[in-house]
């Protein structure tokens, strides 16, 4: 299995943080995977401009030139993709927020309905299964904010 872990820490101080992502992506190669870290705060990534240019100018493609195409691209090949972040006011880091944004050109615009709510079509036949790592600590609020986010997402972007 090919597994991706997109690093949405800001910090690059948290040494506990930074420890655990190790120490995950150590037991998955263990177990025979191919794991590769995105480590995003380190990475060219502009926010999303809502241009709709990676639907309709550039079918599957950012107009925008930065890395994000990397992401896109390491997340399409891969079999698992983790998201992982501490958490931060109940939510994911920013640097996680403008990542997924980035992923829309991996989808089309077209909308279809299930079980009562919009989801884009695929563009792809097959896509990543998906994980959602949010470090918790004293100072964070409570998780509830982040998880409508992380069903709506994963019903777009993962494999059934």
């Amino acid at each position: 299995m090919k597994a991706l872990i997109l690093d949405g820490n800001p910090s690059e101080t948290d040494e506990d943080y930074n420890r655990y992502l190790s120490e995950i992506a150590e037991h998955l190669t263990k177990k025979g995977n191919t794991v590769k870290t995105l480590t995003l705060r380190e990475m060219s990534i502009r926010f999303c401009t809502g241009c709709w240019s990676c639907w309709w100018a550039t079918p599957g493609e950012c107009v925008s030139k930065d890395e994000s195409h990397t992401v896109c691209r390491e997340y399409i090949n891969s079999d698992f993709v983790l998201f992982a972040s501490p958490m931060i006011m109940g939510f994911a880091s920013t640097l996680i927020k403008k990542t997924q944004d980035r992923l829309i050109p991996l989808v089309h615009p077209y909308i279809e309905f299930v079980q009562g709510e919009c989801h884009h079509l695929k563009r792809y036949d097959v896509y990543p299964k998906l994980g959602l790592l949010l470090e918790k600590t004293s100072a964070s609020l409570h998780g509830a904010s982040a998880y409508p986010w992380a069903g709506s997402f994963c019903s777009d972007f993962s494999s059934s």
